[in-house]
């Protein structure tokens, strides 16, 4: 089978890991494999027979496209070229509204809590002249505040008085041009520690505990965190893949927190990275991605 890992990355740039991770597994697997730049695709409407190019030429023939989708901004934009291999009937995992819809963590809070699904108690603020009434809400400080778009830790901070949130809220508005944040419940009792449950299909394929470096608040691993193997209980795994499904999303990495009152999801990434939860857990995250997205191909063939 051909299958074609759709990278965000510019072009300049090495490709990541994961990519790597994807084009290797997928060889080992006996299918053919290979890294296409977004950048260097070009969409064609004519009226008649709208196409896809790379490089201004045919595009390369797919069975199935892996997005690895890295970008934060303007999202829906940049999904835009996934859309148009789904009109053109070539399957994506995942596809271009479940990432639109994932990348915007307003959005998500609105699913799952839709769903019944676990999350912190959150607030969503347009105006500082609410503060106050916010905070009470959260159950008081110290709180987290988040902005819709992010990853990676980006645009999370949490603050311990109004005045360092009235001042974060002024930086982040100004930095991400938008004036509208999550104000969120701290969970004391996680203790700066969170659960990464990577989904693939219907099934949890990875699990890693992520505990946050000395000084920080954020159990990011690209922060400095620390992950280890861990087991989760079949409720926490349900809720994964129930957050997974009802955001549309094939592939996920789910993020969530044990509290007093049940496992709380934090976030649904629609682009997780997975690196360090093969090394922790020595599971081969690349290879179930693979053979889920070739199990999609020939499920639609029949």
């Amino acid at each position: 089978m051909r299958i074609g890992i759709l990278s965000y990355y510019p072009a300049s740039k090495r490709s990541s890991m994961e990519e790597l991770r994807l084009v290797k597994a997928a060889r080992e697997l006996g299918h053919q494999a290979r890294i296409i730049r977004v950048s260097r695709c070009q969409l064609v409407y004519d009226g008649d027979h709208p196409s896809v190019l790379h490089e201004g030429k045919a595009f390369p023939k797919f069975d199935v496209i892996i997005p690895r989708v890295s970008v934060l901004k303007n999202v829906e934009l940049h999904t835009a070229i996934l859309k148009q291999f789904e009109l053109m009937g070539i399957p994506v995992v995942n596809r271009s509204r479940p990432i639109n819809r994932a990348k915007n963590k307003l959005h998500t809070m609105q699913v799952l809590n839709h769903h019944g699904i676990g999350v912190p108690k959150t607030i969503v603020l347009r105006s500082q002249k609410y503060l106050d009434w916010a905070i009470k809400q959260v159950g008081g400080f110290p709180v987290i505040m988040k902005t819709p778009f992010g990853s990676y830790g980006s645009g999370v901070v949490i603050a311990e008085s109004k005045r360092a949130l009235a001042s974060s809220l002024d930086a982040l508005w100004t930095a991400y041009e938008i004036n509208i944040a999550l104000i969120q419940e701290y969970i004391k009792e996680s203790k700066g520690r969170d659960i990464r449950l990577f989904v693939v299909g219907r099934k949890v394929v990875a699990t890693m505990m992520r505990a946050a470096s000395k000084g920080e608040f954020r159990s990011n691993i690209e922060l400095g965190g620390a992950g280890e193997k861990i087991e989760v209980t079949p409720e926490e795994a349900e809720n994964a893949i129930r957050a997974t499904e009802v955001l549309g999303l094939e592939v996920s990495g789910v993020d969530l927190v044990r509290s007093n009152k049940g496992p709380l999801i934090l976030e649904v990434n629609a682009n997780p990275g997975f690196k360090k939860l093969e090394e922790v857990t020595g599971r081969d995250v690349a290879r179930a991605i693979v053979e889920y997205a070739v199990s999609k191909v020939v499920k639609e063939e029949k």
